[in-house]
């Protein structure tokens, strides 16, 4: 069966989360979004390209920072309303240079860090 972004389940919108995961790791490493266009670019090139709601453009991670997001899978959940991008990510995956945008953990109902920025 062949695939069509068309068939996916968007929000008013538009758009859908795209949750990208190391492929080596398994770590949870951020969530952007995506719209039918980007999952088809997505796919065509192995580069993840994701929607930026606040630019209304296209943004192919890493292409500014060096920190890009090869395609490995993209996979649909069962409502068809949620990707899971399994990539291999080159540098930080966090804007903030940290490897993961999930940086802080509610611990004892304080905020913790528990990933520093990388240095260099």
């Amino acid at each position: 069966m062949t695939f069509d972004p068309a068939t996916l389940v968007y929000d008013t919108q538009g758009l859908i989360p795209a949750i990208a995961q190391d492929a080596a790791t398994g770590d949870v490493l951020m969530m952007a979004w995506m719209n039918a266009e980007a999952v088809a670019r997505t796919l065509k090139t192995g580069k993840v390209t994701y929607w930026s709601r606040s630019r209304q453009a296209f943004w192919v991670k890493g292409e500014s920072s060096g920190h890009v997001q090869k395609l490995v899978a993209l996979r649909v959940d069962c409502d068809r309303d949620c990707l899971l991008v399994t990539v291999h990510q080159t540098g930080p995956a966090c804007h903030t240079n940290r490897p993961s945008c999930f940086y802080t953990e509610i611990r004892d109902g304080a905020e913790v860090e528990i990933l520093s920025p990388v240095s260099g």
